[in-house]
């Protein structure tokens, strides 16, 4: 009987890490895509044109509300901005994983194929010998 891939343990392991990986750059990917829409969301909406203001008061509660939403806009522009530090993190994460991941993979193949060509040789050495004594038995196969 032949001995299993000695690696098999550590294959699993890379592969849910690589799975894990995988997870954290899908979420890293949404949530950066998330607030990139919502501040594309308040450029649109602070680039909209708006009414010619009535009195001095709705003037002044206007300029309050643009400077308030250009100071919501800038953290958002960091918070972007750090989301997309944070993804291409996960991003390399994951590429390291997968290599990992692969390089187990290539070893179990070839794992698999030595073990399957010693079992067809030792299946071929059995019918040679078979063979052999069957013929000089006098025997034909």
């Amino acid at each position: 009987m032949s001995k299993g891939f000695a690696l098999s343990g550590l294959l699993r392991l890379r592969g849910l890490q690589e799975t894990k990986a995988a997870g954290d750059l899908a979420a890293a990917n949404r949530s950066l895509r998330q607030r990139t829409m919502e501040r594309n969301a308040m450029r649109d909406a602070m680039a909209a044109p708006e009414r010619a203001p009535v009195d001095s008061e709705t003037l002044m509660a206007l300029v309050a509300s643009r400077a308030s939403t250009r100071g919501m806009l800038l953290e958002l522009d960091t918070l972007v901005s750090s989301l997309d530090g944070k993804a291409e993190e996960a991003r390399e994460t994951h590429g390291q994983a997968r290599k990992e991941l692969k390089a187990l993979e290539k070893l179990a193949d070839r794992h698999e194929v030595r073990v399957r060509t010693e079992a067809l040789s030792r299946e071929q050495l059995l019918l040679d010998d078979l063979g052999a004594t069957s013929a000089y038995e006098g025997k034909t196969p």
